[in-house]
């Protein structure tokens, strides 16, 4: 892979590195992609999130320095704003700059934002695509999203969302009605909410739900039951997050499929 720096003209010329947002996925180091761990090796610098897994900052360049900008409920290590203007500086010292971002940058990773700061800012910036969680942890549980004998839509959503968003709420109703599996990011903490939504919304109590946290890791947790059950199951277990909701019909799989779970590499 070849990098190239942005330099700019003059006598007081200053090269600038560029930034790569890459995906590191859902956990299991084999779904990361190979442009994403050829980066990771050769990077200068490494910033990177709370989800990403040991194994893959495991493939971190020895030399590299890692910079922890992990973001958890509760436990905020930097502030976005504060994690966009360590980019910009990084890139003002090194040539290779990996944002290493959980599942993918464009999936409710702040990717866009982070890019169109750099962009203002004048930076080099690339994004390297990554597996969403909301696929990837479902197809290790055995739940396919779609399926011809139960679903042909889905839709993903966020359950945990920001305030001074561009809109108020999300509109559970529209997306009850709307498509016939629901994968649910950052969910597990507004799940009384979010299950009661979809219940005014006319979905049935009998809904399956399926919860899954550290999806595609070897610890993967599921927990199943129904929207009139979930929330009580989540009380009786201690389930935490992180964790994905699948909501829908192809939850019914689980029971079938989850026996034959993919193995996990690292």
């Amino acid at each position: 892979m070849v990098v190239q720096s942005a330099t700019s003209s003059g006598p007081k010329a200053r090269t600038l590195g560029k930034v790569y947002l890459v995906g590191a996925g859902p956990g299991d180091p084999g779904l990361l992609t190979i442009k994403g761990k050829t980066l990771l090796e050769c990077a200068d610098v490494v910033i990177y999130d709370a989800l990403v897994s040991p194994q893959i900052l495991a493939l971190i360049n020895p030399h590299a320095e890692q910079i922890n900008a992990g973001k958890r409920r509760g436990r905020h290590s930097l502030k976005q704003d504060e994690t966009t203007q360590i980019l910009i500086e990084q890139a003002q010292i090194h040539a290779v700059v990996v944002r290493l971002k959980g599942g993918d940058p464009f999936v409710f990773g702040r990717g866009g934002e982070e890019m169109e700061d750099l962009i203002a800012a004048g930076v080099a910036v690339e994004v390297v695509p990554g597996v969403t969680s909301g696929i990837a942890a479902p197809a290790y549980a055995g739940i396919p999203l779609t399926h011809r004998g139960y679903s042909s839509s889905v839709t993903f959503v966020t359950g945990h969302e920001t305030v001074g968003k561009y809109r108020p709420q999300v509109n559970w109703q529209a997306i009850a009605q709307g498509s016939e599996t629901i994968a649910v990011y950052m969910g597990v903490h507004n799940l009384p909410y979010i299950t009661g939504e979809l219940l005014n919304a006319g979905l049935s109590p009998e809904t399956p739900i399926a919860l899954i946290r550290w999806g595609t890791r070897p610890d993967q947790e599921e927990l199943i039951g129904t929207l009139e059950t979930i929330v009580q199951r989540v009380e009786e277990t201690g389930f935490e997050a992180p964790a994905i909701a699948v909501i829908g019909q192809v939850v019914n799989l689980h029971s079938i499929l989850s026996s034959s779970r993919p193995a996990v590499f690292g």
